[in-house]
């Protein structure tokens, strides 16, 4: 089906930042707490260290998360916070999904 005939009957447009798996399963991570920091996303992932940086990268390219880097108890510390916009974007894609799942 091409992306004209699914927008016919009804399917709206994926946000396809958030359509890869682990960018989606941060954003809902942080949908439920707002901040975390980067061990404790990396643990619920699964995500390697590399891909979750890359992938953190991306979102927060795209305003979606802020990251921020401090020390704790003398260790570097990443927390990452969802913004308004992340969390928007995560509403709508949930939105959008459901036109989907209701066929």
């Amino acid at each position: 089906m091409s992306n004209s005939e699914k927008k016919s009957q009804g399917f709206r447009e994926l946000d396809p930042l958030l359509h890869s798996a682990l960018r989606l399963a941060v954003v809902s991570l942080l949908a439920g707490v707002r901040s975390a920091e980067f061990s404790f996303i990396k643990e619920k992932t699964g995500a390697t260290a590399g891909n979750l940086s890359v992938q953190l990268g991306k979102l927060e390219k795209a305003g979606y998360v802020e990251v921020s880097k401090s020390f704790k108890n003398n260790y570097p510390c990443t927390t990452v916070s969802l913004t308004d916009k992340g969390l928007s974007a995560f509403g709508q894609y949930a939105e959008n999904l459901k036109t989907y799942l209701t066929v």
